[in-house]
């Protein structure tokens, strides 16, 4: 069988990928799947070497998958593999220059995330019920919008990430990144409730903090599913997912202390570029504390 243009110098970019960058499997699929269509078209035009293949022979390539009808956000995203793959390829002495620098793909139309309001937030996240599933989904949805958090960084956490003294919670989020996050009192509150019911359902040496009815660490597709249904439950207008909750934190952060760098750093975002979504928001007052910004971070003085 032919060997592929580029064969050896992709396989150690996957390499340095998948073991330094250490990226999702998911992640790394996707650059796969974006190579691959380089390699493609590289072999019809009988490119074999990475320092053979110019600026205009890309040029012609966006412009080829631009007519086939991918998006320009996939586009985007191709591009911006190509680029990563030549800066590895310039490191490693392969190149002397990047081919993509200066290509542009279209423009994406840029679409604001979905939220809820601070009332349908609290309206959501206030689950009844003292059985061990309505406890467990209480504590995980107030955890969801008070922290932030993504999905995976939820089913990741461990009882020993979890600071109940400090109000703090350790997520690892992409990148195997870690990093340190307030818990508001209404999530530690719903979370000191579930525990003991969790003792009781949890398999022998089971670590995760959410567990589903078999004992063992929950799932996302349970988690995704649990929402599902609670926004049936709750009355909501339209489906919760954990993203909504996620977008909602940040929009609502935004709105009480109209600090990005601090919510940049909440989300966990390495450029401040994808926090900026946000920023379509009026912001009502500044704020210099996680506990005076997040709407359900103190205790209700009425509740008291």
């Amino acid at each position: 069988m032919n060997e592929q243009p580029f064969d050896r110098e992709l396989q150690e970019f996957f390499t340095y990928l998948r073991t330094e960058r250490q990226l999702s499997g998911r992640t790394l699929e996707a650059y796969q799947r974006d190579l691959a269509k380089l390699q493609c078209m590289a072999r019809e035009r009988d490119i074999a070497a990475v320092p053979a293949l110019a600026t205009q022979d890309l040029r012609i390539m966006l412009a080829e998958l631009h007519r086939s009808g991918i998006g320009a956000k996939s586009l985007q995203r191709w591009l911006s593999g190509l680029r990563s793959f030549f800066r590895f390829c310039i490191v490693r002495g392969w190149l002397k220059n990047n081919p993509a620098d200066g290509l542009q793909s279209p423009k994406v139309s840029r679409t604001l995330p979905k939220t809820l309001d601070v009332d349908q937030a609290n309206q959501f996240v206030e689950v009844e019920g003292n059985d061990f599933i309505s406890l467990r989904d209480r504590a995980l949805v107030e955890l969801l919008y008070s922290s932030g958090l993504r999905l995976s960084e939820l089913v990741g956490i461990n009882l020993m990430d979890l600071d109940r003294t400090d109000g703090t919670v350790r997520v690892t989020g992409k990148g195997n990144k870690e990093r340190s996050l307030p818990v508001g009192s209404e999530a530690l509150k719903a979370i000191a409730a579930y525990l003991p019911e969790r003792a009781l359902h949890a398999n022998d040496g089971e670590q995760a903090l959410f567990i589903s009815g078999r004992g063992k660490r929950i799932s996302q597709r349970n988690v995704q599913e649990r929402l599902r249904r609670l926004s049936i439950k709750q009355g909501m207008s339209q489906p919760v997912h954990p993203h909504m909750l996620r977008h909602s934190f940040a929009s609502h952060m935004l709105e009480s202390s109209s600090d990005l760098r601090l919510v940049q750093e909440l989300l966990g975002h390495a450029n401040i570029s994808t926090t900026q979504v946000y920023t379509h928001l009026d912001f009502q007052h500044l704020a210099n504390v996680y506990d005076s910004a997040h709407p359900r971070a103190q205790k209700r003085k009425d509740e008291e």
